[in-house]
């Protein structure tokens, strides 16, 4: 697809798209997606601020009426598009990806996602129709009418501070990371007696990647959360959709561990603005998460009462199964985390802020983070995500699975995205990523040692050792 992605468009920019793309999508959208009233923001990246004039010169052709939000985090845009009843909204961002990569975040009225399988793909095919009838961004600069949103950054911060527990917060030592990214936007507000690490926006992040899932992101989080004897470390991401954390040891915490912790948190949170009325009887308290989610904590959801709905990954999948299924809230393996109460979206601060107040209240009782995540983490042995570049995706997704067969007899099988398949001693996800050039594999097993063998047997099968 190169530019069109599953969930958004995202590539390299002046290699897989340049301004004259976007100014084509821009054309396209309001066509695709129907209404007038479009909301645009953008991140701190060093092109966002060129895309962004190029989609909106293109909207504004097409008809629509462009509310400019300026630089925002992802969620933003989200909350903004639903709460004021946007029919569009656009968030310029390349997310996680390299310094180099920017993209377009696309969603429909009530904020719903617009990704490949419903819409994305008549963008494109407009957008190549553009090209060939010769549809090109104007040269000559030319003002293009937009209206602020007043007092947006406020409105929001104190929509966040209503659902956090500040008090409790407060009683914790930690570490926040903005990635030289837009959890600069709130980090003082929302965290103020925090130690503050890459503050400034710069779209070049040069402190680290703005992919916390890499280990070299996290290890100046890490390093001052030990040598500070902090409580805990969060880093957000590029745009400030994801949170993770690390410990009190600065040990990462890999993200589907805190899919219960997230969960505990909003129902408390929702029971308390219930005012004591009890649920409806009967219906459950459904949490989803994807399918990479550690049978550590589907159990422990399970033990605390919720129903557990497992979803492909990413938030184009996730957001419309949590409003059909009327979910409470989920998460994922790369530290999406998807409230009901965020009109289904995904928020790294509300996760954020979730997540600090549970880990405050052990705190409370004497408990330090990585003792309450212990039960979690220590049923399985997990291997993590693991990434391979193969040339031929399938025939090593045939190899993997002729092992499979050898592993055990299954007990459940999910094809939803991918092959997940279940074991008595464990289960091993293989799925194709949709956004880059990966096959991916996750193992994990009710021991070190089964984990070690069932991970160098498949790594085997999927490189093609063998053959």
């Amino acid at each position: 697809m190169g530019f069109f992605k599953a969930y958004d468009m995202r590539g390299t920019f002046g290699v897989d798209f340049d301004l004259d793309v976007v100014y084509r999508v821009g054309l396209a959208l309001p066509q695709v997606v129907k209404g007038r009233r479009w909301l645009v923001g953008r991140d701190c990246r060093t092109t966002s601020g060129a895309v962004h004039d190029a989609l909106v010169a293109g909207l504004a052709e097409a008809g629509a009426e462009v509310s400019d939000l300026g630089l925002s985090t992802t969620p933003m845009v989200y909350f903004f598009t639903a709460a004021d009843g946007f029919d569009g909204s656009v968030m310029i961002t390349a997310s996680h990806n390299p310094p180099k990569d920017n993209g377009l975040k696309v969603s429909m009225k009530t904020a719903l996602p617009v990704g490949y399988a419903n819409g994305l793909n008549e963008v494109e095919r407009l957008v190549e129709e553009f090209a060939g009838g010769g549809k090109r961004i104007p040269r000559v600069p030319c003002e293009v009418p937009t209206t602020p949103l007043p007092g947006a950054l406020q409105r929001y911060i104190a929509w966040q501070k209503e659902r956090a527990d500040l008090d409790a917060i407060a009683g914790l030592k930690f570490a926040v990371d903005c990635s030289n990214g837009m959890a600069s936007l709130f980090a003082r507000d929302m965290f103020p007696g925090a130690v503050i690490l890459n503050e400034e926006m710069d779209g070049s992040f040069p402190s680290h990647s703005p992919n916390p899932l890499k280990a070299e992101a996290r290890e100046q989080i890490s390093k001052a959360v030990r040598e500070n004897g902090l409580d805990c470390g969060v880093i957000f991401d590029g745009d400030a959709d994801r949170a993770m954390f690390v410990d009190e040891c600065g040990e990462f915490v890999q993200p589907d561990y805190l899919v219960p912790i997230v969960a505990r948190a909003t129902r408390k949170f929702a029971d308390a603005q219930a005012g004591g009325r009890e649920r409806q009887p009967g219906v459950p308290v459904r949490i989803i998460h994807d399918v990479r989610t550690s049978r550590g904590a589907t159990e422990a959801l399970v033990a605390d009462g919720f129903e557990p709905v497992m979803v492909p990954v990413g938030h184009a999948f996730a957001k419309p199964i949590l409003r059909e299924k009327g979910a409470l809230c989920g998460g994922e393996l790369a530290g999406h985390y998807y409230f009901s109460e965020f009109f289904g979206c995904d928020s790294g601060l509300l996760a954020a802020t979730r997540i600090l107040g549970e880990i405050a209240g052990e705190k409370a009782q004497g408990m330090t983070f990585s003792e309450m995540m212990h039960p979690i983490v220590s049923r399985y042995a997990n291997s993590g995500e693991i990434n391979f570049k193969v040339e031929d995706k399938d025939a090593s997704i045939v190899r993997a699975l002729e092992v499979a067969k050898t592993l055990g007899a299954e007990t459940a099988r999910s094809e939803i995205d991918g092959f997940r398949l279940e074991y008595r001693e464990g289960w091993i996800s293989i799925r194709k990523s949709n956004t880059e050039p990966y096959l991916r594999l996750i193992v994990e097993c009710d021991s070190a040692e089964r984990l070690a063998q069932w991970k160098a047997r498949l790594s085997a099968a999927i490189e093609g050792a063998g053959k």
